[in-house]
């Protein structure tokens, strides 16, 4: 089916909000082994207050100071990571790419850090995907008689944006769920000879987006779902994060998902990592070899 408005340009619009960055490590054992029962009781003790340190670091603007610390928000957690990809996960959400390199030299200063290998990483921004709005934006500057990439128009198109990213304001700039599981996994759209997501019309991709969209709502209920963009930041396009208590969750919302058109037809996925939640004050006791409370 033709687009209707080839005039319009054929890139969704998208609001952008946390930077993320994900981190997956293989823990040296035997290393660990060796050392002394004091040394490793002091190593531990300090990585568990620098991580205690960021997992709340950034307070929102305009909440009150007064709040005990367990009512800010979750930026950074910890994951206990299954098979035989890494040991350890850290996912952060922070306000701008400087604060997570910040981050990083914060846990790359810990004498910890020796005994960890960071086997994979992944940087990305939160995104939402504005498919279903974007046509209507368009069409609203162009009523007013603006044309596509005037000045008029990108300030029609900004302002749209700007009430857009404080209505979503939450979303944008979450706080990690406390779910106990987290499956993440980079995905790309294809690019190929036979199929290319890129050239299919707009009308098109915003109706394949909508249905591959009402899968989601359906697991809306056991599922929390962050979408992250990555392109120019890391090798695949997007990152999904998926939050829940029960890990069954994810292999069927995803197969479901693989029988939608816009996954059977033109995705493209990379290496699934899975782990269970961690809490910070338990890592001595995985270091122990303990999983109680975990």
């Amino acid at each position: 089916m033709p687009d209707q408005q080839p005039t319009h340009p054929p890139v969704p619009l998208t609001l952008e909000g946390s930077s993320v960055l994900h981190q997956f490590f293989r823990f040296d054992w035997k290393a660990w082994r060796a050392a002394s029962a004091a040394d490793r009781e002091r190593v531990a003790a300090e990585f568990v207050a620098v991580l205690k340190n960021l997992e709340r670091k950034s307070v929102d603007e305009g909440m009150r100071m007064d709040q005990g610390v367990q009512d800010w928000p979750v930026r950074t957690a910890l994951y206990s990571q299954l098979g035989h990809k890494g040991d350890l996960m850290l996912i952060h959400f922070r306000d701008s790419l400087e604060e997570l390199n910040r981050v990083e030299l914060a846990l790359a200063r810990t004498p910890l850090y020796d005994f960890l290998e960071l086997r994979h990483s992944y940087v990305s921004v939160v995104e939402l995907g504005l498919y279903e709005s974007s046509r209507k934006t368009y069409e609203a500057a162009t009523a007013k008689g603006f044309e596509a990439f005037s000045t008029e128009w990108n300030a029609e198109i900004a302002s749209s944006l700007a009430r857009a990213s404080e209505a979503m304001k939450p979303r944008l700039f979450p706080s990690v769920p406390e779910a106990k599981y987290l499956c993440f996994y980079p995905m790309d759209r294809k690019r190929g000879e036979q199929v290319n997501w890129y050239t299919v019309p707009f009308a098109e991709r915003q109706r394949m987006m909508h249905e591959h969209g009402m899968i989601g709502r359906r697991y809306a209920e056991h599922v929390k779902q962050i979408i992250s963009g990555s392109i120019g930041m890391d090798d695949w396009e997007w990152g999904v994060d998926l939050f829940a208590d029960d890990p069954v969750v994810f292999k069927k919302l995803i197969y479901e998902m693989r029988f939608d058109e816009v996954s059977a037809v033109y995705a493209l996925f990379g290496q699934f990592f899975i782990g269970v939640r961690l809490p910070v004050e338990k890592l001595g006791g995985w270091l122990g070899g303990k999983l109680s409370g975990v």
